[in-house]
């Protein structure tokens, strides 16, 4: 079930937040503003989703490996991929 929740993140990451934050305590108490998710709902929400998998994975230690996952979360987020799946002509 896990592996296929991440699939599911890694393909709808938007859908992802939105039911973890309507069915789970998942966000609750990570930010002191309402705005940073928010801000990464809309921009870089791979970003979002990783940033509060390190925070309950990790205890917000960011160690080689979350730092790793971070930069492949950025990656995804700002590739250029998404202009390439749109239709020419």
């Amino acid at each position: 079930m896990p592996c296929l929740f991440t699939i599911i993140a890694l393909a709808t990451p938007r859908l992802v937040i939105l039911v973890l934050w309507l069915f789970s305590g998942w966000f609750a108490g990570l930010f002191a503003a309402a705005l940073w998710p928010v801000l990464g709902f809309v921009f870089l929400p791979t970003t979002l989703l990783w940033y509060t998998a390190v925070q309950h994975w990790w205890g917000g230690q960011w160690t080689l490996w979350p730092i790793v996952g971070l930069v492949i979360a950025l990656m995804i987020d700002v590739s250029p991929a998404g202009g390439r799946r749109r239709r020419k002509g």
